[in-house]
């Protein structure tokens, strides 16, 4: 949470700027030489991340049940990034709620003001991240709400309009957790924990955070200058992401290259974050990506962080502590977590790294 109650400066919708007919993006937005994108081929023979199929943790066959979880644990350990199909979440529903908010950022400019969001909780209707005067900026706009813990969710600042949003949101939301509390028992399994190790360290049913992150990113008149999202490391415990599939845009840290992901239809991306990272003493890996924009095609994708509660004191677990692999992080809250990594800005690499413990 930010102290400022206000921008340091007027606000640039990305959409309007789009839409204007720009031919060149103001300086802004435009990123360092080092940091701009990318778009050759890379060096590795792997073209996609790991892809899981959900359905074979149900198969009959041992060996089958066994390799998925191995694939699993791999992906995390590897990459901190997988694909998962068949998993349990309705077709339909991940179709209407990216339409749904397809359609609310497509609303009269005035509509959307409605629900403009402050630098004190984020929440709503926004445009920048970050609160520093006169920062580079990134190519999209973005609607951010929390789902849990239930204290935090408030519909009445959720998108009333289209008049079916906050219904879809709440349907969404709920599927999601249900899909997030099977993929931390399957993490904890894997790590040699009880299923129920990182629900718990979490903060369990009650203090469990969720949130929803929706960004847009608009058509860019020079995406090779600038990003729809720069590179980072997600803060929190684990992300489930809805991309759009007709229009690539993500792309992972693989060692010196950025990996395009191909999105496959009706999956989720997963990806470890940095408490997860943590928890697990580096077993897992939370990795750094980032997003590039398109001079032809918009894009929408929906963002569920998946989080402990803020005052829950996030350590390696002493399971996965050992004379040959000591604790590598401090311990430290979610929330202080949060406004340490404020503090430190852009550090070019997992966030999570800042945090490693004094050998």
């Amino acid at each position: 949470m930010s102290c400022l109650q206000s921008w340091p400066e007027s606000i640039i919708r990305v959409q309007a700027l789009s839409q204007s007919g720009i031919r060149e993006i103001p300086d802004r937005f435009v990123k360092r030489p080092e940091d701009r994108p990318c778009f050759k081929e890379t060096t590795s023979h792997v073209n996609n991340i790991p892809l899981v199929d959900f359905e074979n943790l149900k198969s009959s066959d041992e060996s089958v049940r066994h390799a998925t979880m191995e694939l699993i644990s791999q992906a995390c350990r590897d990459w901190g990034f997988f694909q998962v199909v068949n998993h349990g979440v309705s077709h339909e529903l991940m179709a209407n709620a990216r339409g749904v908010w397809h359609e609310f950022f497509h609303l009269p400019l005035e509509e959307k003001q409605k629900f403009a969001n402050s630098p004190v909780t984020y929440e709503g209707y926004g445009s920048r991240l970050g609160v520093e005067k006169g920062g580079k900026l990134d190519w999209n706009d973005y609607f951010f709400l929390h789902y849990l813990p239930e204290p935090l969710r408030d519909e009445k600042k959720w998108p009333c309009l289209p008049i079916t949003c906050r219904k879809i949101v709440a349907q969404y939301g709920q599927e999601v957790v249900k899909l997030c509390e099977r993929l931390t028992k399957i993490l904890s399994i894997n790590l040699g924990l009880n299923e129920d190790y990182l629900h718990k360290k979490f903060g369990g049913d009650n203090e469990i955070g969720a949130c929803l992150r929706v960004n847009f990113y608009p058509k860019c008149p020079q995406p090779d200058l600038t990003l729809g999202l720069s590179s980072h490391s997600d803060p929190g415990g684990m992300t489930l992401l809805l991309p759009d599939t007709d229009v690539a845009g993500l792309q992972v840290r693989r060692g010196n290259d950025w990996l395009t992901i191909k999105p496959v239809p009706n999956a989720f991306i997963v990806n470890i974050g940095d408490q997860i990272q943590v928890l697990s003493n580096a077993i897992y890996k939370s990795v750094e990506h980032r997003v590039f924009v398109n001079s032809a095609k918009e894009r929408v994708s929906l963002a569920f962080f998946y989080n402990p509660g803020g005052d829950m004191l996030i350590k390696p677990a002493d399971e996965l502590v050992t004379e040959d692999r000591p604790p590598l992080y401090l311990p430290m809250t979610f929330n202080k977590y949060r406004a340490f990594i404020r503090t430190k800005g852009p550090c070019g690499k997992s966030q999570v790294e800042s945090l490693k413990s004094p050998r």
